[in-house]
């Protein structure tokens, strides 16, 4: 749009010339450019006048949209700072003359026109009669009604958001008081009146969301007691008005969760919702699948609203329970049982207690029934064009929506298996599976078997089930087993009972005679052609290794050579798996095999990675060096599983890190040839941090060598994943871990202190702009050496630099790093509390002070540059995401310097760029700010987050950055020149 250089025209013309290049076909710089320029438009005091212009024009309706919106903007966010107060009538007259104009429509106008209003009624706090002044201005024609129930159905809304608007606490629940509890009964009867004028307005719609809104604000029990409750029952006989007064109800429903508190209310509201029972089997007969959801969510609501009455009360709301069983019972389309499942879970949560006991022996048969009612819709469609490989009929949505429908399904059948008992819900199981034996299975062979639908779904429940068996389940399990290897040959049976043995390892684990023809059967799966089935197995097997550990150690050797055998014929995911499984299986063998037996696994794999490195070598074959950088994982998974424990003895030699040993030339030369190549480098890298992080201590005779690998790689590469590894041998090598030579601590700190100096040259060469992945990797690492060797590292000459690099690069804006960064700058700080972070624990009470006073002096020195970063990512800068942790860092400074911290503040927020905040704005905050310091309160003080945020996310919506940068809060580069 405009020259960097100009400032943009924002008149009429412009911003409809902005808007046909984002409607049209231009090209996507000129869109990008436009979508700018509307944004710099809606922030801009010519947005008032244009907007207004437009909407007094005969521009397209869009156009007119946009202009609605951005007024509401305006209003929200600039009203006390571009408006002059003698004004704001103004804007209200005009207001309302737009709302008359537009009282026929567009409903997206009319309602956005609503909304301004309401936002400018909240701030007007001179303006007491509100509803009076907004029903005589409009009128008493059918539209003016309209407009009326559109404004008062936003205004509670806007209201309860009030905190995005530039009140203060006080004022907003004073304003809250006036407009809504003040109103609250001339409210009603408006709305009494409106129905009873005429059977159109009985049963218009927007009757029945202006109630529901106002429910929060109007004790539910007065609606109730009104002839508004007969009026919102009987437009349930409309279709027109069927769902919005169905939602009403439900409102009204949720309103009396507190049950205690509203006895009198659900006794007059149960009759009535159980008198809707009829209606379930009416909309089913007639397919009115909306008006269906409607009826359902609405006995869905009253059942987890009324969850603990129903326990108290069984035999009296029975008929409730019911209608919402039946509701779930009739959905042959799966459309509407979604909606029971929240109830059948909140029911549940009360009648598993020792209180509900009653409850539960006389509503147990309605969860025998739900059990048989989800077992019917668990099944799979039956495809209408015969294709057994396309059910859906290459409708991929309604399969996905399916599968995860299963889930949902799955998760309320665990809630049956709580009621009934598991092995109860295991019969069910059986019982359908030897219905269907009986009935199909003289039918079935290797190319056809009939119905199968009916016999994968109670295996799919049974997997669901899962969770819930116990090990000592043996009433129903050892008959189901052997049923489940003689499986017909069918892809999604196999594939069903795999999942199935794969969730039901640990019970297998303690029943071991069922143990083999299971893990035969997953063996044999292998062999399938289906892709999926392989994925099965693969994950099957890891469990099974997991979980029958011991039981497998007599086949080590033989899955071993299973192993080897199959590896290269799996894709990436299950290779990752089994070899997880198989690796578990060798971690559990006597220590005199580890070393040996790591080597009969990891030597194939070792000989695989060098032939893959050798072939990707001097390529330019991505493909080559990700093939490399994966096949590492498999190592990777050995040396995490593998470990000696208990530890060997001191001086003993660890058989696991002695296969290491061997094998980490290897691992460094790979390395050392695919620098280049950052995934290959993180695999290492990866590898390593686990030897550090499982071997511990024992990792003692590799660690000067990757303590070498490590420094070179960073240095060559700069390549973040180097620091992983640092920090890891920074936590398991600390001053206060047992059994640490002191030396080998000092080297470690000495290493720490050469990769943390490596890095700030590093940032002080390159913007921190570019070093997104650098940064947050390096704090991290000293987030460690905060923690581990602060009485090192608090004293030392690189602990300052350190801190001035956190704060010089808060002007980062993806959310990682400045985390990363923000938690390393709150660790700081707190050393300089009264009660410092955990790590002092080690220290005495006379160390702890010379660090905290080091700390504190730091702060002195560069808290007014800190807090300048910080307000200035909070106002302008950072992600959403960071605000908790950048406000919790100011909180700090205020506990350690109260005084300075608000000098501070009070200095950065008049350095805001001019127009963007008024001097009465910044005095304002800091009042509240003072205030909240003067009370000596902890809990006043964390008040002062939530000050914070609503002034920082006030700014944020109305300031657009300027093109030419921050100005006086512009971030300054890094610059290191030490050496240490």
């Amino acid at each position: 749009m405009a020259a960097n250089d100009a400032q943009p025209a924002f008149g009429p013309e412009e911003m409809l010339q902005a808007m046909l290049t984002m409607r049209g076909g231009a090209a996507e710089k000129r869109k990008k450019e436009a979508h700018e320029y509307l944004e710099l438009f809606q922030k801009s005091p010519a947005a008032w006048t244009t907007s207004i212009t437009i909407l007094q024009s005969n521009a397209e309706a869009d156009v007119k949209l946009f202009a609605a919106t951005t007024l509401r903007g305006k209003i929200t966010y600039d009203l006390t700072t571009q408006v002059p107060a003698a004004e704001i009538p103004a804007v209200r007259t005009q207001l309302l003359a737009l709302l008359k104009r537009y009282a026929p429509g567009p409903k997206p106008i009319r309602v956005q026109l609503c909304v301004c209003l309401a936002i400018l009624a909240i701030q007007m706090q001179e303006w007491k009669d509100v509803l009076p002044v907004v029903v005589s201005s409009l009128g008493d024609d059918a539209e003016s009604h309209t407009c009326i129930l559109d404004f008062l159905r936003v205004l509670p809304e806007e209201v309860t958001e009030g905190r995005k608007i530039t009140l203060t606490d006080e004022e907003l629940a004073q304003r809250t008081s006036e407009l809504l509890e003040q109103n609250a009964p001339q409210v009603v009867q408006l709305l009494i009146n409106y129905a009873h004028s005429s059977p159109a307005c009985a049963t218009n719609p927007q009757l029945f969301d202006c109630i529901t809104s106002w429910l929060r604000e109007v004790p539910v029990n007065d609606i109730v007691k009104s002839p508004l409750l007969t009026i919102v029952f009987n437009a349930l006989e409309a279709d027109s008005s069927f769902q919005a007064a169905a939602d009403c109800i439900s409102t009204m429903v949720r309103e009396t969760k507190e049950i205690d508190d509203n006895i009198e209310t659900i006794q007059i509201l149960l009759p009535r919702i159980i008198a809707l029972r009829p209606k379930i089997h009416k909309v089913v007969e007639e397919e009115d699948i909306e008006s269906y959801k409607a009826l359902t969510k609405l006995f869905g609501e009253a059942g987890s609203s009324w969850a603990v009455a129903i326990a108290r009360e069984p035999t009296h709301f029975r008929p409730l329970v019911d209608a919402i069983l039946e509701c779930a019972a009739r959905d042959k389309d799966r459309e509407v049982i979604e909606f029971t499942f929240d109830f059948w879970y909140d029911l549940k949560q009360y009648l598993v207690l020792e209180k509900y006991i009653q409850a539960r022996v006389n509503l147990v048969d309605v969860y025998a029934k739900l059990v048989d009612v989800l077992l019917n819709h668990l099944e799979y469609p039956e495809s209408e064009s015969g294709d057994e490989k396309d059910l859906f009929d290459g409708d991929r949505e309604a399969e996905e929506k399916f599968r995860e429908f299963r889930h949902l399904m799955g998760d309320t059948l665990k809630d049956c298996c709580e009621i009934m008992g598991i092995s109860e819900c295991l019969s069910k199981v059986h019982d359908a599976i030897k219905i269907w034996m009986q009935k199909y299975a003289s039918l079935a062979n290797d190319t056809s078997v009939p119905h199968w639908q009916q016999l994968e779904a109670p295996l799919f429940s049974m997997r669901a089930m899962g969770r819930m068996v116990t090990k000592d389940e043996n009433t129903v399990l050892p008959q189901l087993m052997p049923l489940l290897v003689q499986m017909p040959a069918h892809e999604k049976l196999r594939f069903a009972t795999i999942m199935v043995l794969g969730r039901y390892t640990e019970w297998t684990a303690a029943h071991p005679e069922f143990l083999h023809p299971q893990f035969n059967y997953i063996i044999e799966s292998f062999n399938a052609n289906s892709k999926e089935i392989v994925r099965a197995a693969a994950m099957a097997i890891k469990y099974f290794c997991t979980d029958c550990k011991h039981l497998l150690s007599q086949q080590v050797i033989q899955l071993q050579e299973f192993y080897n055998m199959i590896l290269d014929k799996l894709p990436e995911l299950s290779q990752e798996e089994i070899t997880e499984g198989v690796a578990t299986v060798v971690s559990v063998q006597p220590k005199s095999e580890i070393y040996k037996l790591l080597k009969l696994f990891c030597d194939p794999l070792v000989e695989r990675l060098m032939t893959k490195a050798n072939n990707a070598a001097g390529k330019d074959d991505n493909e080559g060096k990700l093939a490399v950088a994966d096949h590492l994982q498999l190592i990777t998974l050995f040396a995490q599983q593998v470990v000696i424990l208990p530890p060997v003895e001191r001086g003993e030699e660890d058989p696991a890190v002695k296969y290491w040993q061997e094998v980490f030339p290897i691992l460094a030369k790979v390395l050392e040839s695919f620098l280049s190549f950052p995934p290959i480098c993180e695999r290492v890298c990866r590898c390593w941090r686990f030897m550090v992080i499982s071997h511990r201590g024992a990792m003692a005779p590799i660690l000067p060598d990757m303590a070498n690998q490590l420094a070179s790689g960073f240095a060559t590469s700069r390549q973040g994943c180097f620091l992983w590894v640092t920090g890891a041998i920074l936590r398991e090598f600390s001053d206060d871990r047992e059994h640490v030579d002191p030396a080998m601590t000092e080297d470690i700190y000495v290493f720490f202190n050469a990769q943390a100096t490596n890095v700030l040259r590093f940032i002080t060469e390159v913007p921190s702009l570019d070093l997104p992945d650098v940064i947050e990797d390096f704090f991290r690492l000293a987030v460690d050496g905060l923690l581990y060797y602060p009485q090192k590292f608090i004293p030392s000459p690189l602990f300052e630099p350190v801190f001035e690099a956190a704060y010089s690069v808060l002007v980062l804006q993806q959310r990682e790093p400045l985390s990363a960064t923000l938690h390393y700058i709150r660790d700081v700080l707190g050393w300089g509390t009264a009660y410092p972070p955990s790590s002092y624990e080690h220290l005495s009470a006379a160390e702890a002070q010379v660090l905290r006073e080091a700390v504190k002096r730091l702060v002195i020195k560069e808290g007014e540059m800190l807090v300048k970063r910080l307000l200035a990512g909070m106002m302008i800068t950072f992600p959403k995401d960071c605000f908790a942790d950048a406000s919790g860092a100011l909180l700090t400074l205020f506990e350690i310097f109260p005084a300075e911290t608000t000098t501070w503040v009070d200095s950065t927020l008049r350095l805001l760029p001019a127009g963007t905040v008024t001097s009465t704005e910044v005095d304002r905050f800091m009042a509240k700010i003072r205030d909240r310091l003067s009370t000596n309160d902890s809990g006043d003080v964390r008040q002062i987050r939530s000050i914070l945020q609503d002034f920082t996310n006030t700014y944020r919506r109305r300031y657009v950055a300027p093109r030419d940068g921050l100005g006086a809060l512009e971030g300054s580069r890094f610059r290191f020149s030490g050496s240490f």
